[in-house]
């Protein structure tokens, strides 16, 4: 969760929102991302969907099967469904590291 707290960081300094996730397999940090929705002007940008984006570049592979998310805040239904798509087992949010559990196929 710190390595998120610090990817919140350079959203925030960058100018973006203050957000910020990453992904581990096997207790090693596979992706990370800061928020990049105004500085890509992408509505997608989310920083959970770009550390998605960066694990699964990093693994060359979509299936992240066997890795976790930690963000920090609770994914929107998008994210989340993003990472039930990619596999993920476990998302974890917040300073408190609170479970989310598994990810759910959530209705945009």
């Amino acid at each position: 969760m710190e390595r998120a707290e610090s990817m919140r960081h350079d959203a925030t300094t960058s100018g973006d929102q203050a957000f910020g996730a990453v992904i581990v397999k096997d207790g090693r940090i596979v992706g990370q991302a800061p928020s990049r929705v105004v500085v890509n002007t992408d509505p997608t940008g989310h920083a959970e969907m770009e550390a998605i984006r960066d694990a699964s570049h990093r693994l060359g592979r979509a299936d992240l099967s066997g890795c976790e998310m930690y963000s920090t805040s609770r994914p929107c239904a998008m994210c989340e469904t993003a990472a039930y798509w990619a596999g993920i087992s476990g998302l974890y949010y917040g300073s408190d590291v609170t479970s989310g559990g598994r990810p759910r196929y959530r209705s945009c």
